[in-house]
């Protein structure tokens, strides 16, 4: 019997594919070669901004030599907290030449959320906006020990051109308690207190990545650069893409799928990678038509907002080589309707930050089978260097087709969590990740998520997985978006509820949707209650919050 070590998924690669991947000790490896080979190439493009290669590493180095000045020692974390621009992948290369780690925060985050950040992962440098240090970091980051370095910036720099649609206020100045970034980067030169170019190991940590808190309170996984060399390595050589391609930053640079995905695949490739600030759906289309890019991955929810744009078409989307979703489910429905209205096939993928993004994904020219059972689209296979496998309770192996956790190991999976050794022994026992994901493998390797574990409904004794249930109400034309958590039910213990928005001018009765699925689904699994919202809550990767609405309800 075909056993998950025997790799049946290798079938669905090319040869090219199969290869092993042999990447840099680090991406800031990666980005120096590129900076030899291609010096005056465009590495950053934002709005009409442009930066070299060559500019953005002598920036990084001014950076770099600046914290190092400041007190940033080898293994210093430094958060950065910045939305898609030039200046967060600055204040990175900056960070990793100095020898520091990177923490990456989302810039939505208010006091008490960098507060735990902050004190969790002991920071000693914040990189921010300055209207993020007027309105409170300054404060928060005061009442933090560790922290003994700030720069700020303002994001209106490093380009002209704007509409106001994204990029709002004026720029602020030098902020008290602060230092400005961009004159640090400018002024501060090549100093000697900065690391010999040899960079950092493989085993050096990159990145804490904290966990979006879907389920609990945020966690800071241990994202090697060996652990990002090797993904975005295989983003290179399995997207085959032409060197120097342009990658659009879809997915925010904070998490790990933009972290990895996009810059770090984009320096292995000296690429340019367009940036737009944070995603609005008319900016992002403005920027396909100016930037032409040759790639990008987002989460489904990022393309359903600019399938519903009034102004798209699919001259937006002809530049594309191949284009992949990541960090939120894919619905069968959404990749048929999208490739109809506008030509690109949504690759999908499947990973999660303890494995640096990608684990498995559907490789370029092949496309996800749909699971007949359940309407259930593949999310990939995995690489030749990973062992995803389906197990049970006990840790023990389950037959194909059969749903269990799924375990993923290899070169992405990061050693542990940040001071966290009794959730690494949980989590990752053995160097195995465990992910909490529901899902089985078919007999030809591909890799199909059912759900989270903990988002099981029990209504009356019978398992409803909330997924099969939102990818047939994706399929009613009106729905634009849909989630579905278990509610209180006196009689069944739990009963399904769903919530959707709509499209543009679509206007169902919720009876009708319910209806919609009583038509398709077992009798126990549609949904008896649905209400219909303007937008559902998200984080800003795209992943929709059932938590909230569990809360909600």
């Amino acid at each position: 019997m075909t056993s998950y070590q025997d790799k049946p998924w290798l079938a669905q690669l090319t040869d090219a594919q199969r290869a092993p991947v042999q990447p840099p000790p680090s991406p800031l490896h990666a980005f120096r070669a590129a900076v030899r080979r291609a010096p005056e190439r465009t590495a950053l493009a934002y709005f009409d901004g442009r930066l070299s290669y060559a500019e953005t590493d002598a920036l990084s180095d001014g950076i770099a030599a600046h914290l190092a000045g400041r007190g940033l020692r080898r293994g210093d974390r430094a958060a950065v907290m910045l939305q898609n621009t030039p200046h967060f992948v600055l204040a990175v290369l900056g960070v990793w030449k100095a020898g520091g780690v990177v923490v990456p925060v989302n810039p939505m985050y208010k006091s008490a959320e960098m507060r735990h950040i902050l004190t969790d992962a002991e920071v000693t440098a914040v990189v921010c906006a300055d209207r993020t240090w007027d309105a409170f970091l300054r404060a928060t980051a005061a009442a933090a020990p560790s922290v003994r370095i700030a720069l700020t910036t303002c994001e209106r720099e490093l380009q002209t051109r704007d509409d106001g649609r994204v990029l709002r206020g004026e720029r602020l100045g030098p902020r008290e308690g602060a230092d400005d970034l961009l004159t640090a980067a400018r002024t501060a030169g090549p100093a000697g207190a900065v690391p010999a170019p040899s960079g950092p190991t493989a085993d050096d940590l990159a990145l804490i990545s904290y966990t979006s808190g879907t389920s609990g309170t945020p966690k800071g996984a241990t994202n090697t650069h060996g652990n990002i060399s090797y993904n975005a390595e295989r983003q290179r050589t399995g997207l085959a893409l032409p060197d120097g391609a342009t990658y659009f930053a879809l997915a925010p640079l904070f998490h790990i799928t933009g972290m990895v995905c996009e810059l770090a695949a984009c320096l292995a490739n000296a690429g340019t990678l367009a940036l737009a600030y944070r995603f609005e759906a008319g900016v992002v289309l403005d920027a396909f038509l100016e930037h032409r890019p040759a790639y990008t991955v987002g989460p489904s929810t990022a393309f359903m907002a600019l399938m519903a744009h009034p102004a798209v078409t699919r001259e937006h989307f002809d530049s594309f080589r191949t284009v992949s979703s990541g960090g939120a489910p894919l619905p069968p429905a959404l990749v048929e309707t999208f490739r109809a209205g506008f030509g690109p096939y949504l690759h999908n993928g499947y990973g999660l930050t303890e494995c640096t993004a990608p684990c498995a994904s559907v490789p370029p020219g092949r496309e996800a089978p749909v699971d007949k059972v359940s309407g259930t689209l593949a999310v990939g296979v995995p690489g030749p260097d990973t062992v995803i496998r389906i197990i049970d309770e006990a840790g023990r192996d389950l037959p194909f087709g059969e749903p269990g956790e799924i375990a993923v190991r290899g070169p992405q999976v990061v050693p542990g969590y940040w001071r966290r050794p009794d959730a690494t022994a949980e989590s990752i026992p053995d160097g195995e990740l465990r992910t909490g994901d529901i899902g089985f493998m078919d007999g030809d390797g591909w890799l199909y998520v059912v759900d989270r574990k903990k988002d099981m409904i029990n209504a009356s004794g019978f398992k409803v997985w909330p997924r099969e249930v939102e990818d047939v109400l994706y399929t009613h034309p009106a729905v634009r978006e849909a989630a579905v958590v278990g509610v209180p039910d006196a009689y069944r213990g739990e009963t399904v509820k769903a919530y959707v928005s709509l499209r543009p001018g679509a206007s169902p009765d919720p009876a009708e949707l319910a209806a919609y699925c009583k038509e398709r689904l077992a009798a126990y699994k549609y949904p008896r209650v649905v209400e219909i919202l303007p937008e559902l809550p998200k984080t800003t990767s795209g992943k929709i919050l059932r938590r909230e609405l569990r809360h909600r309800a």
